[in-house]
């Protein structure tokens, strides 16, 4: 079985990387900016987290009339970046686009938080919502959610799933395993690429990924996404079934916003919202959320912070069923 590169990953990615520094090739617009805007990415560069990122920053950068700087500083589940951004000086001129989900687990994995999002950071938009994905092999046998829970009843205890570290794809398996009266063995890998050779050995029988490398995967015939952990269907991905109407009620959503530290006047909030509506309405913006199965979602300052409120409060229990053991 020959191994799959980073590479390979990397180019299948929708979405231009660049280079760290994007430079300003249209007319300057008048915006709050009066220097370079750095975007901080929490996630490791080439990643699909990065990427998204970057588009974002690329869409803005005429809308904002300034160079942007994406930097990616990884590390602690993203609480170095997170901490960064909220000790940076709040003028607009440092952003955090970010899965705010992460955010909000964090709260709760993390055993010493150093930084309180909802007073620390605002929210000056949101982006998108995204699901998780039970995924298998582009070759397995299991080819529905029935099937999978079948064979996995089966084997018992000698079942195995695999996911990369993190809150959210470690929650969805188990309420998976809950909801269905499973038994199977966890395996944590430090990025999703390293469970791909695994999963197409078929040492483990399954896996929970996050939207970007999972629907990336299915396009490259090596996964193929069984169900997603959205309440509702993704309309982005309208085919695939989520776990609540399969008989295995759950409510795990992703969704990425834009934030500043707290203190940034309010003009420049409002400014960042309308400037970030504008990018995520797009047709650029929504031919990209599609390409990574993700609906677009629009909302204020206020109710982007309301909901990161009430995401910290879902993720308290999360934290409790999936029992997950505080890090850091």
């Amino acid at each position: 079985m020959s191994k799959i590169s980073r590479r390979t990953f990397n180019a299948s990615l929708p979405a231009a990387i660049g280079t760290g520094l994007i430079s300003v090739r249209s007319a300057r617009a008048q915006s709050y900016a009066t220097r370079d805007v750095m975007f901080v990415c929490a996630f490791a560069a080439g990643s699909g987290a990065d990427i998204t990122v970057r588009f974002f920053a690329e869409k803005m950068r005429p809308l904002l009339g300034r160079n942007v700087i994406v930097e990616n500083r990884v590390g602690a589940l993203g609480n170095i970046a997170t901490e960064y951004v909220a000790r940076s000086k709040p003028d607009g001129h440092t952003l955090y686009v970010t899965s705010a989900g992460v955010l909000a687990a964090n709260e709760h994995i993390l055993k010493t938080p150093t930084v309180d999002v909802t007073h620390a950071l605002q929210v000056f938009g949101t982006i998108n919502k995204s699901p998780y994905m039970i995924s298998v092999r582009n070759d397995s046998p299991y080819k529905s959610m029935a099937e999978l829970t079948a064979a996995m009843k089966e084997k018992g205890d000698q079942a195995t799933y695999g996911f990369a570290a993190g809150g959210a794809v470690k929650v969805v398996g188990a309420l998976y395993l809950e909801k269905a009266g499973l038994k199977a063995v966890e395996i944590a890998y430090r990025a999703s690429f390293d469970y791909l050779n695994d999963l197409a050995s078929g040492k483990i029988d399954f896996v929970i990924a996050d939207n970007v490398f999972a629907v990336t995967q299915e396009r490259q015939n090596r996964m193929r996404v069984l169900a997603v952990s959205t309440p509702q269907r993704i309309q982005a991905a309208a085919n695939y079934p989520t776990m609540t109407e399969l008989g295995y009620p759950m409510s795990v959503v992703g969704w990425w916003a834009g934030l500043v530290p707290s203190g940034t006047p309010r003009p420049i909030i409002d400014e960042l919202n309308k400037l970030l509506g504008e990018v995520v309405s797009s047709e650029d913006g929504k031919k990209f959320l599609a390409s990574i199965a993700s609906d677009p979602w629009l909302q204020t300052p206020e109710q982007g912070q309301a909901f990161m409120r009430d995401q910290i409060k879902d993720w308290g229990e999360f934290v409790r069923i999936a029992n997950i053991e505080k890090q850091g």
